[in-house]
């Protein structure tokens, strides 16, 4: 039996949380111009052909802007998730189970669709 301050004695910050933090950040302010162009090409596609699409997301700034988006939109969701687990899930073991599904479905989700910004942009 040991009291909190034993356990926690002698054991120093992880220094983890700072880069999560401004990882965090870097990603929303990287966001936001990008979710506005996405807005932008959404309002200005509506009514669009799928060659006017195709064109579209063919262009090589176009494709490459939708990927990045895709990327940081994935990464920015499994460390917003990952803070809510760490700080709501108590059991060790459930925590690091939530966290590896969140990253796999983060993963997939990502691929998945970067793999069709790219059948689309190159057929």
């Amino acid at each position: 039996m040991r009291t909190p301050l034993g356990r926690v004695r002698g054991l120093g910050s992880a220094k983890s949380g700072t880069h999560h933090w401004w990882m965090q950040r870097v990603t929303s302010l990287a966001l936001l111009p990008l979710t506005l162009w996405f807005v932008y090409a959404v309002i200005s596609l509506s009514g669009a052909s799928f060659a006017q699409t195709r064109n579209f997301i063919g262009h090589p700034v176009n494709a490459v802007l939708m990927l990045a988006l895709i990327g940081l939109t994935f990464h920015h969701i499994n460390a917003g998730l990952q803070v809510v687990v760490e700080d709501y899930v108590r059991a060790e073991r459930s925590r690091i189970g939530i966290l590896l599904l969140i990253r796999g479905a983060c993963w997939l989700a990502a691929l998945i669709s970067g793999f069709a910004v790219l059948r689309v942009a190159f057929t």
